[in-house]
């Protein structure tokens, strides 16, 4: 029965197979994590009680809101980047390794 599986439990390659599993599984959480917290730090879309306000913003506050919202966006997406590529990663080990 032993002999139809690819890699042995006790071997090597099983051993580094799971090292790697256990790696990157810690990474993708906490990609998820770091994704969440991001996300959340984020301006909504609706003015929401600030519309009825309507405050007067300088024209450095606009700019300084708008390039700290670029930079969460763009961290937001770097972070689902690697967060796709760690998912990836770890299912075609698991194929190599079976």
């Amino acid at each position: 029965m032993s002999a139809l599986l690819a890699v042995s439990f006790d071997s090597t390659e099983f051993l580094v197979y799971r090292i790697l599993s256990i790696i990157c599984l810690i990474l993708v959480f906490l990609t998820a994590l770091v994704t969440i917290i991001i996300v959340l730090f984020q301006k909504s879309n609706s003015d929401g009680i600030q519309g009825i306000t309507a405050s007067s913003e300088t024209f450095y506050g606009k700019n300084r809101g708008r390039s700290i919202e670029s930079k969460l966006k763009k961290w937001t997406w770097i972070c689902l980047g690697v967060l796709a590529f760690l998912s990836i990663a770890i299912y075609i080990v698991g194929i190599i390794v079976q």
